[in-house]
């Protein structure tokens, strides 16, 4: 990831986790990176996949209704764009949804994987795409965590 790239032309898939943070609270680094995306400071990258992890976490974590779950799903879906991956990886074996989210920064040419799972911020890159914390990325947007 080139440091001199204009931060409105990054092109980032988040973690599930970040979504849920985000999602959780009106506060926080997820928060204001999902802000962020909704003003156009990233393009963000989303899969069906990756949806349907999202749909089932804010079901069963935050218990919310199926009308809700949709209205955060179209939330997502209006500043996303949806790629279609290709491609099946093993990567991480100890959480293959894990996977997922590399699929779509993979079929997506995704700069950056946004995430707060240690088990992909200790690969620190996939395939030439860096993985940050949220906390880095914020500030790779240049603000202030």
């Amino acid at each position: 990831m080139s440091a001199a790239k204009p931060a409105g032309r990054f092109k980032v898939v988040l973690d599930t986790n970040v979504y849920f943070s985000a999602f959780s609270s009106t506060h926080g680094v997820p928060f204001e990176l999902r802000r962020r995306a909704v003003r156009g400071g990233y393009s963000l990258l989303v899969s069906p996949a990756i949806l349907r992890e999202l749909a089932d976490i804010l079901r069963t974590d935050l218990q919310l209704s199926e009308p809700k779950i949709v209205a955060q799903l179209k939330r997502v879906l209006r500043v996303a764009n949806i790629v279609q991956p290709k491609i099946t990886l093993t990567v991480v074996k100890a959480d293959p949804d894990d996977d997922r989210i590399l699929e779509c920064a993979v079929a997506g040419n995704a700069d950056v994987v946004v995430s707060g799972d240690h088990h992909l911020t200790r690969l620190k890159s996939f395939q030439g795409i860096g993985i940050m914390r949220p906390v880095d990325f914020l500030r790779t947007l240049g603000a202030r965590a």
